[in-house]
């Protein structure tokens, strides 16, 4: 069940993408407000239609503007979730959900009804009101309706922005967790490039209508054009881990295939599968294993490679197991350490540079 867009205009706002999502897989679009993302949206879910187009699912083409060939929206199997939430005020979150169903007996539309509103942690509340109900509450209810018309692909558009941190962390924590049930392509537009690194399997990296950047997250986020055009100056990248345990000082320990790492108290339980994210400018490097400092995480890792990045400064990749770090440091250091692909080095993080909305759970993406 591929997703293939592929989109050109002149206007309103000029457009030149084409990228393609794999079924299960998550594609984040990101770029400053006015690029074009909700337009490509808008695009696949059959709301417009450009002067130039294709948009095709498992090999069914909804929209081809060469063959004259454009499904209306109605047809096209889309579950779209919205900032807005666009719940029906008047109706309960049950009926919300039973809304987007058709050609079932309202007995059967009230079974699937309360499965999805199951799947998003919502079982209990199907009786309440959207009014009844907070921002997350109403954005999961946004998501079971979505999924209740059994939808080819699920577009998401800028879905956690009208929450706070906390409501958006548990949002998170939702959504991969749909994502161990979901076997369809699934589009999230965001301005929060944090976000897209904690979710997105692929980013596609979109300024003034082109794409400027595409391809895995981890790739995209240490292109220093990508992270330009994101308004972002610090590359970053995802690092897999497990609790093992909480110290009586407030900290947690957790495991990676290149050593312990120690945080401020994460809550989530000892075995707890996370993401950290790491940024670039946090990491120092050392040849030798450096003694008689303050930072707590010193971890053994390999040079996989050098590049220029902004100004003198240099973006290394570095490799712990399967995993990739990245470090930023100047051209000058560089040479100081000889530092040469392939080469063994000592990365150094201090704990209590990883922020908290930079730590999540689950091991996807």
């Amino acid at each position: 069940m591929v997703l293939q867009v592929m989109v050109k205009a002149q206007g309103p706002i000029p457009l030149d993408v084409a990228f393609e999502v794999q079924p299960g897989e998550l594609l984040a679009l990101v770029g400053p407000s006015g690029s074009g993302k909700s337009t490509l949206l808008r695009t696949i879910a059959g709301l417009w239609t450009p002067a130039q187009a294709l948009v095709a699912v498992a090999g069914e083409t909804w929209v081809d503007t060469a063959r004259g060939v454009n499904l209306a929206a109605h047809l096209r199997h889309v579950g779209m979730v919205f900032q807005s939430y666009a719940l029906f005020p008047h109706m309960t979150a049950e009926a919300n959900v039973m809304s987007a169903m058709t050609a079932r007996t309202k007995a059967a539309q009230r079974d699937e009804a309360h499965r999805l509103l199951a799947l998003v942690n919502l079982h209990a509340l199907g009786a309440r009101m959207p009014a009844e109900l907070s921002g997350g509450q109403q954005q999961r209810v946004a998501v079971a309706r979505a999924l209740a018309r059994n939808p080819q692909v699920l577009l998401l558009d800028e879905p956690f922005s009208a929450v706070d941190r906390a409501t958006r962390e548990a949002l998170y924590a939702e959504i991969r967790a749909l994502r161990g049930v979901l076997d369809m392509p699934v589009v999230l537009v965001t301005h929060d490039v944090n976000e897209a690194q904690l979710l997105a399997d692929r980013m596609v990296v979109i300024e003034a209508g082109r794409m400027v950047a595409s391809g895995p997250t981890a790739v995209v986020m240490s292109d220093r054009l990508a992270l330009q055009a994101m308004g972002v100056r610090e590359a970053a990248a995802m690092l897999r881990a497990t609790v093992h345990s909480h110290a009586n000082d407030g900290m947690t320990r957790l495991t990676t295939r290149a050593g312990t790492l120690w945080l401020p108290r994460l809550d989530a339980a000892p075995g707890a599968q996370v993401r950290v994210r790491i940024m670039a400018h946090e990491v120092i490097l050392s040849r030798a294993h450096p003694e008689g400092l303050s930072a707590q995480n010193i971890l053994p890792v390999q040079v996989v490679d050098i590049s220029q990045a902004e100004g003198p400064a240099v973006m290394v990749r570095l490799a712990l197991g399967e995993e990739i770090i990245l470090a930023s440091i100047t051209s000058r250091a560089v040479a100081s350490l000889a530092l040469r692909p392939g080469d063994h080095v000592h990365a150094v993080l201090k704990s209590m540079s990883v922020a908290r909305d930079h730590v999540s759970l689950g091991d996807a993406p």
